[in-house]
């Protein structure tokens, strides 16, 4: 029934006729059903404005904007992270053209979830969470943006891995996807039952494998915030203790770690770290690309540990400079979420 009722949404968006016929029944309760307008009417627009003085205003600009999926009867809604983070004003955008302000509730930088509430009824009713285990290579989905059958794409997940970013960041098992979804930001990864299985990150080059040429986006697994779910509620971040940050932005060349930008005021820039400088270890262990590095990195402790990082500087040879990890979300001005 589930797989069937899947197959017709998308031979419906592919044919651009009407799908809200078509229902998505949720597991284990038979009497409930989600129909795919339901689905679509979940995933909101999400603007945010951040001010200028923010820390990321520069990198990530002083207005966003993307997706935010519903999942609970009083307006909570998960987005990418990168989407809120600094923000000082959030507004959801229904499919009927209702503006709703939010408030933000919770970032996590581990996994990439951000979390807001609406601050009035939204009208809309929630999509349930699923089991983004079951999300394996060859497995049809569909990612949906804000805006109903229109922003809305049948795709196949190609692969599972772990991803590694240059903003100090590593997400275990990630979903990636084919084709390309172009409005991917905060977008939803929804699976054949109509269940939340994803929400959408990243555009990339490489979604097959890391040395392919097949693009298509990456999905924070759902599953990834299970475990922190109450705690992000509670206190608008994870209790785990953070890892240490550097404030290094890096660009790997084929396993040659190249500084390609420095965090203001952050504890690399404090040590003399410089862009262009090549690291080559971590506590004297050699590093061999950015996965390795970060690994290494945060297994020396925590904010306030002292990390002797080897640098080979153009021109004046390998350098071992020590450098102070501090906390990112300090260094972000952090409240509650953010």
């Amino acid at each position: 029934m589930m797989k069937r009722n899947l197959r017709s949404i998308f031979l419906a968006i592919v044919a651009t006729v009407v799908v809200a016929s078509f229902a998505f029944r949720t597991a284990g309760a038979a009497s409930a059903e989600a129909t795919a307008s339901d689905v679509f009417d979940a995933v909101l627009k999400l603007t945010s404005q951040i001010p200028g003085e923010a820390r990321t205003s520069r990198s990530l600009g002083t207005e966003r904007q993307g997706h935010a999926v519903v999942i609970d009867s009083n307006g909570l809604a998960l987005t990418i992270g990168y989407l809120i983070l600094e923000a000082e004003s959030v507004n959801l955008t229904t499919n009927d053209g209702k503006v709703v302000p939010a408030e933000i509730l919770a970032y996590d930088h581990n996994t990439g979830f951000g979390m807001v509430r609406a601050i009035q009824p939204l009208g809309v009713k929630p999509v349930r969470m699923g089991d983004s285990a079951r999300a394996e290579g060859g497995v049809s989905a569909l990612a949906v943006g804000h805006g109903g059958m229109g922003n809305a794409v049948p795709v196949n997940i190609v692969s599972r891995r772990d991803f590694s970013g240059y903003w100090e960041y590593i997400l275990e098992d990630a979903i990636f996807t084919s084709p390309p979804f172009p409005s991917f930001g905060g977008a939803a990864l929804i699976d054949q039952g109509g269940h939340l299985i994803g929400i959408g990150s990243l555009i990339i080059p490489n979604a097959g494998d890391p040395d392919s040429h097949s693009p298509g986006n990456m999905f924070v697994p759902i599953n990834a915030i299970k475990p922190i779910m109450a705690d992000l509620l509670d206190q608008g971040r994870s209790e785990k203790k953070p890892n240490p940050w550097i404030g290094i932005y890096t660009n790997d060349q084929q396993g040659f770690l190249i500084v390609q930008r420095l965090a203001d005021g952050g504890p690399s820039a404090k040590a003399g770290v410089e862009v262009g400088d090549i690291i080559v270890s971590v506590g004297n262990k050699p590093v061999k690309g950015q996965m390795d590095f970060y690994r290494k990195l945060w297994a020396t402790g925590g904010p306030g540990t002292e990390i002797s990082l080897g640098v080979l500087k153009p021109g004046k040879g390998l350098q071992i400079l020590p450098v102070t990890a501090g906390d990112r979300y300090r260094w972000l001005r952090m409240s509650r979420g953010n």
